[in-house]
């Protein structure tokens, strides 16, 4: 996959079908229009998605406030996976703000080589968003592209979107949660030093690291996880079900930055500067100040058995 980024002057000389949008989290609501992209790429035309670098309300309505479900580099790593020709993360700059919405259709469509879209109901573009499927359909016939519009996809009575994923995320529902994006809510990132606790004082040694600013973390609290570890012989396609702690370490002395901490059932090597991803199945408690360490040791080899026989009994995942 070509990924075209830190650029307005993106351009393509092949003939694209394109599916437009913030695509946070890329979930069951999103699978349609890649469906549809695929569907269009067995015709002949490249497959392209449309995104901004940062999400447009961010910008306008709440620049501090936002968390993703995907990162920039998770989306990338998503669309490369599905089979997506080309992604452009465009910058989202004060010119392309204020672009009315029939000449950013222009403009992509001229850059792009569009010769079909594919969005949803809800999506809306240009200045104000003023621009929509209707607008799109409007512009069709002069620009020379087919438009796919579609449907929201439905889940317990209401659509399926980022915000509803949000929500049930933030409240710990972690089954609920994947079950509407349609794969376990996972972050990334590499291997860094911890404090050194886990292993030498715990006996339960763990692998660090410290989630991208933007990205969207469960409650603080232990999880049941599987960890993807890239880059280390022997590990390639291989899943390690594990226990992940997800906070401050409130138990251990000094000030603690919110870190995703795993250990691993059946793997001990040291990895650091490996990159892993750590994929979020099930609640197992909320994190909690315990008197000393070794009451906290005495819980964490709880967690551990616990997770061991979820494992061990194959009902880790979706349990």
């Amino acid at each position: 996959m070509k990924y075209i980024r830190h650029t307005t002057d993106f351009e393509i000389s092949e003939d694209t079908a394109v599916s437009l949008g913030k695509f946070d989290g890329i979930h069951k609501g999103h699978k349609c229009l890649l469906k549809y992209l695929d569907e269009q790429k067995k015709k002949g035309l490249k497959t392209a998605v449309f995104t901004f670098d940062t999400p447009p309300n961010w910008r306008l309505y709440a620049p501090q406030e936002g968390k993703l479900l995907t990162t920039n580099g998770e989306k990338a790593q998503i669309f490369a996976e599905h089979g997506i020709d080309y992604l452009i993360e465009c910058p989202f700059t004060p010119e392309i703000m204020r672009m009315e919405a029939e000449a950013f259709v222009e403009l992509i469509v001229r850059r792009l080589h569009i010769k079909s879209f594919a969005v949803g109901t809800d999506f809306r573009f240009g200045h104000n968003r003023q621009g929509d499927h209707v607008l799109l359909q409007k512009l069709s016939g002069r620009l020379g592209f087919t438009l796919y519009v579609a449907d929201k996809c439905r889940a317990d009575g209401r659509e399926i979107s980022s915000t509803f994923i949000r929500e049930e995320l933030l409240a710990g529902r972690l089954i609920k949660a994947n079950r509407l994006l349609g794969y376990p809510y996972f972050v990334q990132g590499t291997v860094v030093h911890g404090k050194e606790i886990g292993g030498p004082l715990l006996g339960i040694p763990t692998l660090n690291l410290i989630a991208p600013k933007e990205k969207l973390l469960p409650p603080f609290g232990v999880y049941l996880t599987r960890t993807a570890v890239y880059g280390e012989p022997g590990t390639e396609g291989v899943l390690f079900g594990g226990i992940t702690n997800v906070g401050c370490k409130p138990t251990v002395e000094g000030e603690n930055p919110v870190g995703v901490e795993t250990h691993l059932l059946e793997f001990d090597r040291r990895i650091y500067g490996k990159k892993i991803r750590v994929e979020f199945l099930d609640s197992v408690r909320p994190e909690k100040k315990f008197r000393s360490l070794d009451e906290l040791r005495e819980q964490m080899e709880r967690d551990v058995a616990y997770a061991k026989e979820r494992w061990d009994n194959g009902r880790l995942y979706g349990a």
